[in-house]
């Protein structure tokens, strides 16, 4: 039986509400979440939330030190679905862009490029520069990478922010099979 492991990265861009939804829906759907923070994701969730790091920690089924270059994810042999970064800072799409592994968050979308599993980054800044345009390009034009901005969605009707960022959550996902309840696709 083939894996339902997906890497969960997080970098410190704006965006932890979905991160959240993301580990809630990965659960409820019966997956398996492993999740890597860079350190700057940590000063995010504290501006973001009401929740201690440790709460986040554990929405998630296994948590890697992003130091730890030996871990799992940083092999191509280490069975996985794939890879979401959510938020994904500008910093971290252009390590992603650059090979450059230098934590394992950077090591494990790597991999996930190299192997082809689908490697989804939320992508959160605004407005975005020309640098940015130009790393999100070349890495759209990677088969298994989707670029996935964190924009609201209004033809699902939200009435919360909370449907909003609910909808984004359960879009990110979408690429491994997974079918969030709630989940409004468009219907013409």
């Amino acid at each position: 039986m083939k894996s339902k492991r997906i890497i969960v990265g997080v970098s410190g861009a704006s965006g932890i509400p979905v991160l959240i939804d993301c580990l809630k829906i990965i659960r409820e759907a019966g997956y398996t979440s492993v999740m890597i923070m860079s350190e700057a994701s940590l000063l995010t969730v504290e501006s973001e939330t009401d929740l201690s790091i440790s709460e986040i920690k554990a929405m998630a089924d296994e948590v890697l030190d992003p130091d730890d270059y030996g871990a799992g994810p940083a092999s191509g042999t280490y069975e996985t679905l794939g890879m979401v970064v959510v938020p994904c800072s500008m910093k971290t799409l252009a390590g992603i862009h650059a090979g450059y592994g230098e934590n394992l968050l950077l090591r494990a979308a790597d991999v996930t490029i190299k192997e082809k599993r689908p490697l989804v980054l939320g992508v959160r800044e605004t407005p975005l520069s020309p640098i940015h345009l130009r790393n999100m390009q070349d890495l759209s034009m990677i088969s298994n990478v989707h670029i996935t901005p964190l924009v609201l969605t209004y033809y699902i009707r939200p009435e919360t922010v909370e449907d909003m960022t609910y909808h984004m959550a359960a879009k990110l996902l979408s690429p491994f099979g997974i079918e969030a309840a709630g989940y409004r696709r468009w219907k013409s």
